[in-house]
């Protein structure tokens, strides 16, 4: 009898004990050291993304969906507000106690689509088109819109809720075709303009953590002010493009991103009493942004910009390297970690940390196709979330905030 037969007939046992060993050993690393995975669901828009046409056809497509950070249960919300086919839906954010989802709603004629696509350029006036924010009640399948209660605007994007002060809100209205920081009451009245200026673009609109300052880019220069809009006072950074300030959670430092020009900057940190930002990290010459479509888009995609982790103490961001955009986390002063390895042409974007900071939620296109995916940050497991065909995207996710 040979070796190798002699260890078949007389150690059965032995290599299932082992075996069973093993696997009981593993059991408890899993147990140990993998997270549970939230119990809560992730806001996001999916949409169509090779109709031919141009931009608009797959554009209205879009809808506000959710689906379990398990990856199940998946639906649409709000179908309400698409009757006129014209007519797209976007999730755009979460009350601070998750029973309310927000979500932007637009619609566009086809005229003016057109007229866009000729000319390769937004034309966002009154009667050509209109966008409003909404409130859905996910448990109750209700819709309130705030923004269109003593409306100001044919055009109200980036609602949210104010922090330390959940009566109140947040929102951006065009006026004149120029965009103008809003707050008012829970309820949509009381509306008051926080800059009141009659030039310049503001954009990128948010309040601190206490609710004290806010925060936003103008003629692409960052400023900030007290929550009324007064004392606004611009971060000097000798650079043409500054965009998308985020506070950070204690409120004492902004980040944003800053260069030469939209298709060539980095995350830069300022401290909130400090004149001088501070260059955090290297793009490696990411231009920022997404292409969410598969055919030509005029606007060149959406912005993909550095996020805060949960506590405040580090970075997320994303960076082109050996081919293609990776996902990266800093902490101010450190070399930067690099969390995914991808194969080239892969894209990821939208990173969004969870509320306890041991989850990063983000998309990812891989072989063509947007999807969602979510990491354990501890150990970088990753899971896929969506589970879109060819031919169509998730884009922008929020977690929800647990209950």
């Amino acid at each position: 009898m040979t070796e190798s037969e002699n260890l078949k007939k007389t150690k059965p046992a032995f290599f299932l004990r082992k075996a069973f060993s093993m696997f009981f050993l593993l059991g408890l690393v899993f147990k140990t050291h993998g997270q549970k995975i939230p119990d809560c669901l992730i806001g996001y828009t999916e949409l169509r993304t090779n109709l031919p046409g141009g931009r608009q056809p797959n554009v209205n497509t879009m809808r506000a969906a959710v689906v379990g950070a398990n990856g199940k249960g998946r639906r649409q919300l709000a179908n309400q507000l698409i009757s006129d086919p014209n007519t797209m839906t976007q999730f755009a954010g979460w009350s601070p106690d998750g029973k309310l989802a927000i979500i932007g709603s637009g619609w566009k004629s086809p005229e003016n689509a057109r007229w866009e696509e000729e000319n390769k350029s937004f034309r966002n006036t009154e009667g050509n088109m209109r966008y409003d924010s909404y409130l859905f009640d996910i448990e109750r399948n209700t819709l309130t819109s705030p923004t269109q209660v003593d409306r100001v605007s044919y055009s109200n994007t980036g609602l949210f809720f104010w922090p330390g002060d959940s009566a109140k809100l947040g929102f951006t209205a065009l006026i004149n075709n120029i965009s103008h920081p809003f707050k008012m009451d829970r309820d949509g009245r009381n509306k008051v303009d926080l800059t009141r200026s009659i030039d310049g673009f503001t954009y990128g609109f948010s309040a601190s953590k206490d609710g004290r300052y806010v925060a936003y880019h103008k003629d692409y220069q960052v400023y900030i002010a007290k929550s009324d809009g007064s004392d606004a006072r611009r971060i000097e950074t000798g650079n043409h493009f500054n965009f998308a300030p985020q506070w950070s959670p204690d409120g004492r430092y902004l980040l944003f991103v800053s260069g030469e020009r939209n298709t060539s900057c980095d995350p830069y940190l300022v401290d909130f009493d400090g004149p001088n930002p501070v260059k955090l990290a290297d793009r490696n010459g990411y231009k920022g942004s997404i292409e969410f479509l598969d055919v030509f888009d005029y606007h060149e995609g959406s912005s993909d910009v550095p996020v805060w982790s949960a506590d405040g103490k580090s970075v997320f961001y994303t960076a082109i390297l050996e081919n293609a955009v990776e996902l990266f986390q800093i902490y101010p002063g450190q070399r930067p970690v690099r969390l995914t390895h991808s194969e080239p042409g892969t894209l990821h974007y939208h990173p969004k940390p969870s509320p306890d900071g041991k989850w990063l939620l983000y998309g990812s296109k891989r072989k063509g196709v947007r999807q969602l995916f979510m990491m354990e940050l501890k150990g970088q497991a990753e899971r896929q979330i969506t589970k879109m065909k060819e031919g169509t995207a998730a884009m922008w996710p929020h977690w929800q905030p647990v209950r």
